[in-house]
This record gives C-alpha cells, sequence and structure tokens, in this order.
C-alpha cells in the first residue's frame, strides 16, 4: 500500500448528531485534492449510535478506517489515531469543525515547509473568532496564561483542536504521551519542545459552538491539575527515559 501523504485523525465521543454531516465534508474536501489521503474516525466510549455512522460510511469510502477504544478520553482517541496513521503528515480534527476543513491545506507543503508542528490558533495576528461569548474566551485566555507560565511560554493558543504533524514525528511524541484527557496536547507540545522540535501557530477564522463538550468547573479544574502532572513529570524525566528506550 503507498503510504498516503495526509491522515486525518478525526476523534469522536458521543457524536451521533455530528458525525455524518462532518465525515460528507471531510470526504468532498479529501476526494478534491491532489495528494492521497485516509481518514481515521476513532470511536471511544460512546453511548449513541457514533461507531454505526462511523461505519456506514468506511463501507462506503475506502479511504477511510475506523478505530475503536472502549475507554473515553479524547486523549486517549488522538494517541491511538496518530499512532495507527500511515500518512506523511497527520493532522487531528474535531467534529465540531469550528474551522473551515479547507483550511487544512494551509498546514502542509507547499503553503507551509521548515516545521514540524503546526498549530491552529485563534489568538495568531489574523486569527478571527466568530460567535464566541466574552466569558469563554475570558476564561480560555486565563487558562492560556497558566499554560505559558507552567509549560509553554510563547505558544497562545494550544487547545484549538486542529494540530498537523509530520508522521515520524507524531510516531514519536504520540508514543510518549501520558494524559488521555482533554490536556493531552499541552502535553505533547511540551515534549515536543523538550526534544527540541519546531512548532508555528498558524491563525485560523474560528467558529464557536454551542455545544462544546468541555465544562467550565469541572474540566478547568482537571485541567489545571494536568499542568502540575506535567511539571512532575518532567521533573521525574519521564519524557526523556520514554525517549532514551525508544
Amino acid at each position: 500500500m503507498t503510504r498516503p501523504f495526509l491522515s486525518l485523525i478525526i476523534p469522536a465521543h458521543n457524536e451521533e448528531t455530528r458525525l455524518a454531516g462532518t465525515l460528507t465534508r471531510v470526504l468532498e474536501f479529501a476526494e478534491k485534492q491532489a495528494y492521497t489521503s485516509e481518514i481515521l474516525v476513532v470511536e471511544n466510549g460512546s453511548l449513541d449510535r457514533t461507531l454505526q455512522i462511523a461505519r456506514d460510511y468506511a463501507e462506503r469510502f475506502p479511504r477511510m478506517r475506523i478505530l475503536q477504544n472502549p475507554l473515553s478520553g479524547k486523549g486517549r482517541a488522538v494517541q491511538q489515531g496518530m499512532l495507527a496513521a500511515q500518512g506523511e503528515y497527520r493532522f487531528m480534527c474535531d467534529v465540531d469543525l469550528s474551522m473551515a476543513v479547507d483550511e487544512i491545506n494551509r498546514f502542509l507543503p507547499p503553503a507551509l515547509q521548515g516545521y514540524d508542528i503546526a498549530i491552529a490558533s485563534r489568538e495568531a495576528p489574523g486569527a478571527i473568532r466568530y460567535g464566541e461569548p466574552y466569558y469563554r474566551h475570558i476564561v480560555g485566555r486565563i487558562y492560556n496564561r497558566l499554560i505559558q507560565l507552567l509549560a509553554l511560554p510563547g505558544l497562545q493558543d494550544t487547545q484549538c483542536g486542529f494540530k498537523c504533524f509530520r508522521g515520524e514525528v507524531a510516531g514519536d511524541l504520540f508514543s510518549r504521551q501520558t494524559l488521555t484527557g482533554w490536556s493531552f496536547d499541552v502535553e505533547i507540545l511540551f515534549i515536543a519542545r523538550l526534544s527540541g522540535y519546531k512548532t508555528t501557530e498558524i491563525p485560523i477564522h474560528w467558529y464557536y459552538n454551542p455545544h462544546s463538550k468541555i465544562s467550565l468547573g469541572r474540566d478547568a479544574l482537571k485541567m489545571g491539575l494536568d499542568l502540575l502532572t506535567i511539571r512532575l513529570n518532567a521533573l521525574r524525566g519521564v519524557y526523556t527515559q520514554h525517549n532514551a528506550r525508544l
């Protein structure tokens, strides 16, 4: 099998109302491109028809693969997809498509060169947010300040759900991931910086989705504790020790 140029990894947990529309748009995008691609839907721990919807699409479209995990956790799903993907570039894509799918090409050569990781940013110059409530923006900026203080100084937006990795870099980073929840991407970017990989932020047009699954109370507290876990792991040498075993 020829290695695809791009792998699109879509984590899907209880997404029966949105998944079909997203897969239709992603497939339409993929079929228009001159390069080869694969689409990996990672269903994990859903209690609705998410898995069946994904399987129905996979039966009709050979470029799509379905992975399944009985345990929930966005970080767990993305990790499984990244490590199973074959693409030269591997792009994680949220089901809500709060960034237009056509913008994916801005993260890939020839549009972008010289970076190991390209992350979508709602804060970089040129980015525009549409429809986001002011209070959510403020909470997000407070959390980003904590991220910059404890883990990733200089990165303005680590939590947008659209990120692209060179294939070999993805294989290295996601094999060292320890967090399985919402904070996994902070950990991945922290390990990347520790390893000397180059990261850039791509300004995007981002559309707020009122059906976000993040709870500003429960999840914000857990994500704050995860930042401390990342620092503790670094002090204990967890990430460098793992790298030495690869």
